[in-house]
């Protein structure tokens, strides 16, 4: 057998010297996010990490993921992935939310549930749709107000999960008109049950605070 024209030894190959970290910072991310397509998953990471924009990946490895191997749905951990990439526009482009969620590997069929509950068209309101989602993750307006507390909260892992009560305001008025059944009186009567605890907070309102009250 003719020996091949060249002949390479260690020397003369080169390794870029970020490659390493790189396929070291990958691995544990893959890790962490669990994604049961990885090629879609790696395709949408390195486009990301191309493009300088929060890469899809989960701060850590939910309890869940074993689950989601063969049942992959939203997660809370997903969720928060979704807001760190969009929640910089108020308004997100359909294709680029369709884009994001199909990076992370998330079933279009829940997509189009939560579009078209929304009534959104091309144009998607970012915080309704986030509204809709932790809705979809807590099953009730107070459960997802929780949901919501504990993804947009500053606060570390298993402390208080403090908002802005200015934004779950927001969040709580968008999912109460959307469900159409309860009266503008006893939406009030829960805002103003929360008043003494958000002014002791400075502004601020945690699921403590409302999650034994009624809507």
């Amino acid at each position: 057998m003719p020996l091949p024209d060249r002949m390479y030894c260690s020397q003369q190959i080169n390794i870029p010297p970020e490659l390493p970290d790189i396929l070291k910072q990958f691995t544990k991310a893959a890790i962490r996010t669990q994604p049961p397509d990885v090629l879609q998953w790696s395709a949408a990471y390195f486009t990301a990490l191309s493009e300088g924009q929060p890469l899809p990946v989960k701060e850590r490895l939910e309890i869940s993921a074993e689950r989601q191997k063969t049942d992959h749905t939203l997660t809370p951990g997903l969720l928060k992935v979704l807001h760190k990439q969009l929640s910089s526009k108020e308004n997100v482009g359909r294709e680029e939310l369709e884009q994001k969620w199909k990076g992370l590997c998330l079933p279009a069929e829940q997509l189009d549930t939560l579009l078209a509950l929304g009534n959104f068209s091309t144009q998607v309101h970012w915080m309704h749709f986030f509204a809709l989602a932790c809705s979809a993750l807590g099953g009730t307006i107070i459960s997802a107000l929780k949901v919501a507390c504990e993804i947009l909260s500053e606060d570390p892992e298993g402390a208080a999960a403090r908002i802005s009560f200015n934004t779950f305001i927001s969040l709580y008025t968008y999912l109460t008109q959307l469900d159409g059944d309860i009266p503008q009186d006893e939406i009030d009567r829960f805002l103003f049950s929360l008043q003494e605890a958000v002014t002791r907070r400075g502004g601020m309102v945690q699921p403590a605070d409302f999650t034994d009250l009624d809507v």
